[in-house]
């Protein structure tokens, strides 16, 4: 049984499961802002919307994490991230991300129809924000 001071958390996606295990705090980004969660928050559904998830281990350790969207469940003592794609922000590749926002752009730009604009869209966002992630992991880095 975790201790009163941690909450559960688990983020899975399609691709499997990427953390279980306890933290003492967790940000992610719901689709109406940034949220916090800590051990006995109260209970909450909200969608996800694309950018980081951060899980502080009781050590004080931080993992980093983007997702693509998703649900995000919070109960008392845990906090389920269901994303549509979620990957370690160690494992983010940047030049496939500039490569995925340069597409997209390209597809906004292109009105014949070969993907939606919504997709486009969608793409770009999640592309954008992965390089934003990137980015401010190498700045913490340095």
């Amino acid at each position: 049984m975790a201790e009163a001071h941690t909450i559960h958390v688990d983020i899975v996606s399609a691709e499997g499961e990427l953390f279980s295990g306890d933290a003492a705090m967790v940000f992610a980004p719901a689709s109406q802002g940034d949220l916090g969660i800590a051990p006995r928050h109260a209970p909450l559904l909200t969608l996800l919307k694309p950018g980081e998830v951060i899980v502080q281990t009781p050590d004080g350790q931080k993992h980093h994490f983007f997702v693509g969207g998703g649900a995000l469940e919070v109960q008392p003592n845990k906090v389920s991230v269901l994303a549509d794609t979620a990957i370690r922000a160690k494992d983010l590749d940047e030049a496939a991300a500039l490569e995925a926002k340069q597409r997209a752009e390209e597809a906004l730009k292109d009105k014949s129809g070969k993907i939606s604009q919504a997709e486009a869209l969608a793409e770009l966002v999640r592309a954008t924000e992965q390089l934003k992630l990137i980015q401010r992991l190498r700045k913490t880095r340095s």
